[in-house]
């Protein structure tokens, strides 16, 4: 009964996605606004098909419904409820379904907050695109990708439980929504994009009508980076939080091209320019999120991260080649209307800086596509297996995120059109003598790494840019209002959130960017073998081991070591590494404990179960400053909210008497601006 139910929602909206794009088509083309009005409104349907499959399938989870294939595959007797629920996410199968969710609610959302503009060409050409890609995943799960496939032969009386790595931390629960929320948030701008290209309007309007989707697309997929970093630093055990493993680069390269996007739209709304530039990179990002997809689902690469082997690779892979090949068609048809006769007037101004911003991103977005890829075509072509590391990605990649750096620091700074001499000191001098200073206190400290201490250095003169811009903001704001600081600033943010949750991001990155080096440069491991009541010391810390502990559920058996940390006569408490054994799995995860600090955090895994004395290995390393990698993604979080607080013009465009243009149907061009 579940099996039919659920797989019958999924036909209805897939029926609904099809009715819809077939019913905007003929009314368009024979010019029939009430067949367009119905279908965009097949969109709400293709929400609630999906709200009643994925409602469906938690119901089969928690009903322990075994009869359903993907239920007796992912959920036990002894799963707890946690994982129970997002089992349904936990597998191919339910990840399409979690995707089709996220999918439907972005087009449905669209669709309502279209609702005035629905014989808008644009706006229906958007929505034809957006219910083609929603169509093909339904059509997925129609097929290949069914989740609700019943069990061939008799129904088991338990089923197999999760992946052991996916029921021993919560971040299972936030990590992958907030990911997909990413990913799929780009269709949104794709659908304009594309619109914007048949229709011939590929000026300003277009922007403004995904500007807020966008950013918040590319909100949740730094959301789900960091959640993703976080959860291998404390659930891998290796001690680390990005190891430039394939999948992890499939959801980098989409944020990259989608940063280049945000900042790159700035200049089309302030000069008109960048409109290749601009197109190009939002159909990059939603190509890129479907390579993503195709390389986490359709086996190709073996990662912890992905699924196993699937018959949805070559869907995906043509689904991808429609896309781009769709994409580069577009844009070579409408090459010559896309040419402004405006130009870059000095290459020292803020148009240039935003336009290498574009060229170093792109690189960045090369670096690791062909670090990622390259690997799996030579295995394709020649039949070898090649293997591209971290020094790679390392080594070329370093360069460009310190050229970001340094242009997050200057950027900002420079005006439009040109910027004299004289503006460049004033602006710049300040900023300047913070990073030269703040060079020479890390060699003085004894800080090593030429990579490490040019990003500390560059850092400061970044942070101190961005203070300096806020700084004469609030002047600039007291002398025309005669406030106090705190409310000038307050009401400084509210008339423009659009740049102070830009200058919030920037200073999540730049604290990102000071944690990474850190950690990455100056860590200290080591291995002890030690018995019950035996410490050592490592860089200061006195370890000493206390014993073990056993604990056995349903769910799993696990082997804690329990571990006192010190410092000279501070205690800093008792940790506990474990090592589990999961019904499904034979060999033993280990899940890490650490002491986490505000400079340094104390990582601790238990290397082996105690021998017949009672001996155990542990695995000890001295991260330093990785807390501020996570106080970093949390700054990106909030500037990207306050971002998406509605400014000053859009409040008063509300207000506005009916019958006059609203103040921000145009490009807010003041909401791109820096305090001078």
């Amino acid at each position: 009964m579940r099996a039919a139910a659920g797989y019958s929602a999924l036909a209805i909206g897939a029926a609904a996605a099809f009715y819809g794009i077939s019913s905007i088509g003929f009314g368009l083309h024979t010019g029939r606004p009430p067949l367009v009005r119905f279908g965009r409104r097949c969109a709400y349907v293709t929400l609630a098909a999906a709200v009643a499959a994925f409602a469906v399938m938690e119901w089969a989870l928690f009903a322990r419904d075994f009869s359903i294939e993907y239920v007796a595959e992912n959920v036990a007797r002894a799963t707890p409820g946690l994982y129970t629920f997002t089992a349904a996410w936990a597998a191919l199968e339910g990840s399409i379904l979690l995707w089709i969710l996220a999918l439907t609610g972005y087009v449905a959302f669209t669709t309502w907050r279209f609702r005035d503009r629905a014989g808008d060409p644009l706006v229906a050409w958007a929505t034809i695109v957006a219910l083609g890609v929603t169509l093909f995943f339904f059509v997925l799960t129609l097929g290949p990708a069914n989740p609700f496939r019943e069990v061939a032969g008799a129904v088991p009386g338990d089923g197999r439980g999760p992946n052991a790595l996916l029921q021993n931390h919560p971040l299972v629960a936030f990590h992958p929504p907030a990911l997909y929320l990413g990913y799929v948030g780009f269709t949104v701008p794709f659908s304009f994009a594309v619109a914007a290209l048949v229709t011939g309007r590929f000026g300003e309007g277009w922007l403004a009508d995904v500007r807020r989707t966008t950013v918040v697309a590319w909100g949740f997929l730094t959301v789900g980076i960091v959640l993703g970093m976080w959860w291998s630093y404390e659930v891998l055990g290796w001690g680390g939080y990005w190891g430039w493993d394939p999948v992890e680069n499939a959801s980098l390269l989409p944020w990259l091209t989608g940063t280049a996007f945000i900042h790159s739209v700035m200049v089309q709304e302030r000069r008109g320019m960048l409109r290749v530039w601009n197109l190009s990179l939002v159909l990059a990002t939603f190509c890129l999120t479907i390579l993503g997809t195709f390389l986490t689902r359709s086996g190709v690469v073996t990662s912890v991260h992905a699924f196993s082997q699937s018959d949805i690779g070559p869907w995906l892979l043509a689904f991808l080649g429609v896309a781009a090949f769709g994409s580069v068609a577009l844009v070579a048809w409408r090459a010559d209307r896309l040419r402004t006769p405006a130009r870059i007037d000095s290459p020292v101004s803020r148009e240039a800086a935003f336009l290498l911003n574009n060229l170093l991103f792109g690189g960045f977005a090369l670096v690791v596509l062909t670090g990622t890829v390259f690997p799996l075509l030579a295995e394709a072509l020649d039949d070898r297996q090649l293997s591209v590391g971290e020094p790679y990605f390392e080594r070329m990649g370093t360069p460009i995120g310190i050229a970001l750096l340094f242009l997050m620091a200057v950027g900002p700074q420079l005006p439009w059109r040109a910027a004299s001499g004289e503006v460049l000191r004033r602006r710049l001098l300040v900023p300047a003598w913070a990073g030269g200073l703040t060079l020479v206190a890390a060699v003085a400290a004894g800080a090593r790494g030429v990579a490490q201490v040019v990003t500390f250095a560059l850092a400061a003169f970044a942070l101190a840019s961005i203070g300096r811009s806020v700084v004469v903001g609030v002047r600039t704001r007291r002398r025309a209002h005669a406030e106090s600081p705190p409310v000038a600033f307050g009401r400084m943010v509210r008339a423009n959130p659009r740049l102070y949750g830009g200058l919030t991001v920037h200073v999540g990155v730049i604290v990102a960017a000071v944690a990474i080096a850190a950690s990455s440069g100056y860590v200290t491991e080591r291995e002890l073998r030690l018995g019950v009541g035996e410490s050592a010391e490592v860089r200061g810390y006195t370890l000493t081991y206390l014993g073990t502990e056993r604990e056995a559920t349903g769910q799993k058996a696990t082997v804690k070591a329990r571990v006192a940390i010190a410092r000279g006569d501070d205690d800093l408490g008792t940790y506990a590494p474990a090592l589990s054994t999961f019904p499904n799995t034979r060999a033993a995860i280990g899940t890490p404990s650490v002491r986490t600090g505000l400079l340094e955090d104390v990582y601790l895994t238990l290397v082996s179960s105690p021998d017949e004395g009672g001996a155990v290995t542990l695995g000890v390393e001295v991260n330093p400053m990785v807390v501020w990698l996570w106080v970093g993604g949390a700054l990106m979080a909030l500037g990207t909210a306050v971002a998406l607080l509605p400014g000053a013009r859009r409040r008063s465009s509300r207000r506005a008497p009916a019958g006059r243009p609203a103040r921000d149907a145009e490009p807010d061009r003041a909401l791109v601006e820096v305090p001078t």
